[in-house]
């Protein structure tokens, strides 16, 4: 794919969230036949601009990717809703997004940074690992309409 123009900006211009929503629904039913749209307009709702942080990466202005970064606890901080349109792949954006958020939990101050996944996504599991998380645990569950292995992962920031 010729590289267009790429950029990251902050989730903050109208139909970004609504957007975040729309991709996850169509991607993931399309992908992998999962039902996410409910559990991501959850997670969309409950952003808080100021205490959390998201952002949108676009190719040639238009979105292609996203990643929120959202506050746990007093210090810990939680990666959400990591997504890239498989136009986008291959350009390292998932990367960008990924290191992002770390950057985002690190300068604000989080001793950890933890994330939920599941383990047909191999693709960000390799960008999380080759970015130091850690698999801390694994459960089957059912939330998106299938039988999937959910996994924990953690990134000590303190490090």
């Amino acid at each position: 794919m010729s590289m267009g123009e790429v950029t990251v900006r902050a989730a903050d211009r109208p139909g970004d969230l609504g957007w975040v929503v729309m991709a996850h629904g169509e991607l993931y039913a399309a992908e992998y036949g999962w039902a996410v749209e409910r559990v991501t307009a959850g997670i969309v709702a409950a952003f808080a601009p100021g205490a959390d942080a998201a952002w949108i990466a676009e190719l040639d202005e238009h979105r292609v990717g996203c990643v929120f970064c959202v506050r746990e606890d007093a210090t810990t901080a939680r990666l959400r809703l990591l997504l890239l349109d498989p136009a986008a792949r291959g350009l390292g954006l998932g990367r960008t997004l990924v290191r992002r958020c770390v950057e985002h939990a690190r300068a604000a101050g989080f001793s950890r940074l933890v994330l939920w996944t599941n383990a047909p996504l191999a693709a960000a599991r390799g960008i999380y690992l080759a970015e130091g998380f850690v698999l801390t645990a694994e459960e089957q569950h059912d939330e998106f309409g299938v039988p999937l292995l959910g996994q924990d992962y953690e990134l000590d920031l303190t490090a």
